[in-house]
């Protein structure tokens, strides 16, 4: 019998979605004699049924390609925007499954996607997951496909900075993305030569990355660099957030709950500009003119880097196997040299942070980086 195989790509858009799309589809098509279709804008065009079917000409030419030639979106099969609700759609999901006879379904993503996944893998289906994400924090697999690419994108933005910090002197903040893990801001910090780098794993007390850059201006240093990740904190920030998670958890009622729910946006809404607020205490403590560079979604275009497209067509190619031999109900995960598939209950609901002792924490310590701890 003919195996029949479903692809989606879903939240955000990441380098080696193609190539990932490429190598599945190649593989079985050609390897295995399989048929393949995408759906278009992740779970929604699942529910809604959109999909095109995936050939030797669709896949031709798109390994180099950025973004996803299927489109993605952020929806969740259990909580779906339809007309102005807000309704779960899981069973219309599972319907338009069978309807197409689908052996499986692929589902290209980071952590969000692996949980919407798995709810549908509890449903019956058959499902498979391929780990990408620019902030490489998804777990049970040594890197995500995209990491790659937007680590060279940050590197060369922060090297590009140097030049103008140098210049006029300046503090050159530049935030990177990142909001639960420091993995982005870390890797270009350090190939970068930031001076300071800000992780959400290390909270921060402003007085001492002042006190560094302070000492870089009495040795005749009067420039530095700051790689802020989107999610790193402040010492107070961080200790506020831990209580009210605390609280939350810990509630005895609907009305603390929410209480404690409140406080959490409040801390998180202080974030939104929190590299603007680095910046202007800095300019006030060190006397130096500070200046903000936003990398945004600059780090996520882009065609993929040569590591992410071999990244995302080894495991494209070894998803066309598992596909070939039934092996359902997992993520397909980077392990060291090799690939290897991962049971999805191990993978949901984790993330992976930057470990204190990382060794790429502990070089950029040993040169001279400071984390404001």
């Amino acid at each position: 019998m003919v195996k029949h195989i479903g692809i989606l790509t879903a939240g955000g858009d990441s380098p080696g979605l193609n190539a990932a799309i490429r190598g599945l589809g190649k593989a079985a098509i050609d390897g295995y004699g399989m048929r393949v279709i995408g759906y278009k804008d992740g779970f929604r065009g699942l529910m809604e049924n959109r999909f095109i079917r995936l050939d030797g000409f669709s896949l031709s030419g798109i390994l180099t390609v950025g973004g996803t030639i299927l489109g993605t979106s952020r929806d969740k099969p259990h909580k779906m925007t339809v007309g102005n609700k807000i309704l779960d759609m899981t069973d219309v999901i599972v319907e338009n499954y069978y309807k197409n006879h689908l052996d499986v379904l692929v589902c290209l993503g980071g952590g969000g996607t692996a949980k919407n996944a798995y709810r549908l893998a509890q449903k019956g289906l058959n499902v498979i997951t391929l780990p990408k994400t620019i902030d490489n924090d998804v777990a049970m697999t040594d890197i995500t496909f995209g990491f790659d690419t937007a680590l060279g994108i940050a590197t060369e933005a922060i090297d590009r900075l140097h030049s103008t910090a140098h210049s006029h002197h300046r503090i050159l903040v530049v935030e990177i993305m990142g909001h639960n893990a420091g993995w982005l801001a870390l890797g270009s910090g350090l190939a970068g030569g930031a001076d300071v780098i800000l992780i959400p794993e290390i909270p921060y007390d402003i007085g001492k990355i002042a006190q560094a850059i302070c000492r870089r201006s009495k040795s005749g240093k009067h420039f530095s660099i700051v790689a802020v990740s989107e999610g790193a904190m402040s010492v107070e920030n961080a200790a506020l957030l831990d209580h009210a998670q605390k609280r939350r958890k810990n509630a005895s009622n609907e009305e603390e709950s929410k209480s404690a729910q409140d406080e959490i946006k409040e801390i998180m809404a202080k974030q939104v500009n929190h590299s603007m607020e680095i910046a202007r205490n800095l300019e006030k403590l060190c006397k130096l003119e500070a200046r903000v560079t936003i990398l945004g979604h600059l780090q996520r275009g882009g065609a993929p880097s040569a590591a992410d497209r071999i990244l995302a067509t080894r495991l494209g190619t070894a998803c066309a196997s598992l596909v070939e031999k039934e092996v359902f109900g997992v993520m397909i995960a980077s392990d060291g040299d090799n690939i290897k598939p991962v049971p999805l209950e191990e993978v949901v609901g984790k993330i992976k942070l930057v470990p204190l002792d990382h060794q790429w924490v502990e070089s950029a310590r040993l040169v001279g980086t400071c984390f404001g701890d």
